[in-house]
């Protein structure tokens, strides 16, 4: 049976900091090979997320200029892996929360703020490629590592469209699937995370 995996980045980034493990390119890949099977062919993981926040942004307190930069070079990295595409979304700056109230008789800094960031674009890339495999029939089956419900109407296309569909449970349950997800899979697949 040849088999897809697909990953959302944000979902298993969230689920390694709640475990307490490293995330970075080697525990990606080792994550997508625990979700192929001996049985199964691995045709290709497919990884979605977003490159870091780079571009100036105005301070909430001093109104000064502040500029983020990144290096998302291991996006790159990542792509070079056997069998391994990425896809890339977009992550926008959106604004300031406060971290903590600060005491009444302080004024406020611009450390008691926290930038807010929106990934863009990540959910659909995800949806497409699913569809994109169910209407040309380039797997049996789609292994889907997400925790996001706007999965389900692609889950449905790929099963309509007569492909099976894996939902993961990751171990530990730090993030717990939705019900909806499991019940619009044909089988779940927990893994403990390397």
């Amino acid at each position: 049976m040849k088999v897809a995996v697909l990953i959302d980045g944000g979902f298993l980034r969230a689920a390694a900091m709640a475990a307490s493990k490293d995330f970075n390119n080697q525990f990606i890949f080792d994550v997508s090979r625990l979700l192929v099977s001996s049985d199964e062919y691995h045709f290709r993981t497919f990884y979605y997320d977003s490159p870091q926040f780079s571009g100036k942004v105005t301070l909430p307190v001093s109104q000064r200029k502040h500029t983020f930069q990144s290096n998302n070079d291991w996006l790159d990295d990542l792509a070079k892996f056997e069998r391994f595409a990425v896809r890339k979304g977009t992550l926008g700056f959106r604004g300031w929360r406060a971290r903590t109230l600060p005491p009444s008789s302080a004024p406020p800094t611009d450390q008691d703020y926290a930038p807010i960031f929106e990934q863009k674009g990540v959910d659909m890339r995800i949806g497409l490629d699913i569809a994109h495999m169910s209407e040309r029939k380039t797997v049996d089956r789609i292994t889907l590592l997400s925790g996001d419900t706007d999965m389900v109407p692609a889950m449905k296309h790929a099963r309509k469209a007569g492909l099976e569909v894996a939902i993961t449970q990751l171990n530990p349950p730090a993030l717990p699937l939705h019900g909806t997800l499991r019940a619009h899979a044909d089988l779940t697949r927990t893994i403990v995370l390397p």
